[in-house]
């Protein structure tokens, strides 16, 4: 980054943590993706908290970022297990934040599992949660009840920026590598699985480069929606699947059961726009495929008579190549601060919670101020 969008950035943060640092900063554990631009996003927040440690993505790490990040701040090793099992939880909350009130920062929801747990017995207060993915919204909302506050971002209309351009990102790293092995988007047509923010981002812009998009999701409304903007809807989603070319999973959820691979038309290419943890159960593939590479984050799955193709070993394709959604993306990281003021400021009960309006505004007036260059 040049000199001068370190100095813009540097003073958009500190213009959001005056206006969001909370009277009494509590503590925080941070989930995050360590991209290239993330540490100054990690730095707003060890201004308004207590920055307690930082849980990296583990599929999504920049080396530069992390070793920057490690010289402010605790760099721990993130894995759904260590949130899995609440004692596992519990007892790292303690080590990191003994007696203290803590915010919880998330990407995902590592820490629904163990959430009760660490409301009930942690030595100090957990204050909430903020969660930014439309992953970890399900993951806390699929609950019977919560035990604290869950202030989501991933709703907001503050991501939709961000969630066009993940879109776009999505097409540009699955037409590289398919061009890095001598091959082309167009003549294959492509089944998209999520009629989200992602999925129809994907789709439209799959649709302008001549690529013929068939769409499916789990919900009419949805199906709906993408039938009247033009696209393709599958009635029957598994003879989707036989005659795509190329399978985009974008539902945020598990797109594809090991026995849906069975059904892939030969030399199907599949690409996520999550974590493969989320959207493919490859531990249910059926004994007797073979895994090699066929080419750079391109790997071959082969048994008698069949064969497709996984970009990335199922993780994230766009973050082969950086996932930048330029500026856009400090829309949201400002909403996740606002949460934590949220948060800290009390009075909020244990359900799901949206940023006011009138936070939302301050943001984009901020955020426009320093990158509305006109």
């Amino acid at each position: 980054m040049e000199t001068r969008e370190r100095a813009r950035l540097s003073a958009y943060w500190r213009s959001i943590a005056r206006e969001f640092t909370p009277s009494a900063p509590p503590s925080s554990l941070l989930v995050t993706h360590l991209l290239p631009e993330r540490p100054a996003f990690v730095r707003a927040v060890g201004e308004v908290t207590n920055l307690r440690a930082v849980l990296p993505k583990p599929k999504s790490v920049h080396a530069e970022a992390k070793r920057e990040i490690e010289a402010r701040f605790a760099v721990d090793e993130l894995s759904r297990e260590r949130f899995a099992d609440p004692e596992t939880a519990l007892g790292y909350l303690e080590t990191r934040a003994a007696g203290e009130p803590v915010v919880l920062l998330d990407v995902g929801g590592y820490f629904a599992p163990s959430l009760d747990e660490l409301c009930e017995k942690f030595s100090g207060t957990v204050l909430g949660v903020v969660e930014d993915t439309e992953n970890g919204h399900k993951r806390y909302a699929e609950r019977d009840r919560l035990p604290c506050p869950v202030v989501s971002v991933a709703r907001s209309p503050l991501k939709e920026p961000e969630d066009f351009l993940v879109g776009q990102s999505v097409v540009f790293s699955t037409e590289a590598l398919l061009r890095g092995r001598g091959d082309i988007l167009h003549g294959r047509p492509a089944l998209v699985l999520g009629f989200g923010k992602l999925g129809s981002s994907i789709a439209r812009l799959l649709h302008a480069k001549g690529v013929h998009v068939t769409v499916y999701d789990i919900d009419p409304v949805r199906r709906a929606q993408a039938l009247s903007q033009g696209f393709g809807v599958a009635r029957d989603r598994d003879a989707a699947l036989k005659s795509a070319g190329l399978v985009l999973c974008a539902t945020g959820a598990l797109s594809l059961r090991g026995e849906d691979f069975t059904e892939l038309k030969n030399g199907a290419f599949v690409a996520t726009v999550t974590s493969s943890e989320d959207e493919l159960e490859l531990s249910g593939l059926p004994d007797g495929y073979r895994k090699t590479t066929a080419a750079d984050h391109i790997t071959r799955y082969e048994t008698t008579g069949h064969y497709f193709y996984l970009m990335n070993g199922g993780e994230a394709v766009n973050f082969l190549h950086g996932a930048s959604v330029g500026p856009f993306i400090f829309l949201v990281q400002a909403e996740i601060i606002a949460g934590v003021h949220a948060l800290a400021g009390g009075g909020l009960d244990a359900t799901l919670h949206e940023i006011s309006a009138a936070d939302r505004s301050r943001i984009a007036a901020t955020w426009l101020h320093y990158y509305n260059e006109r």
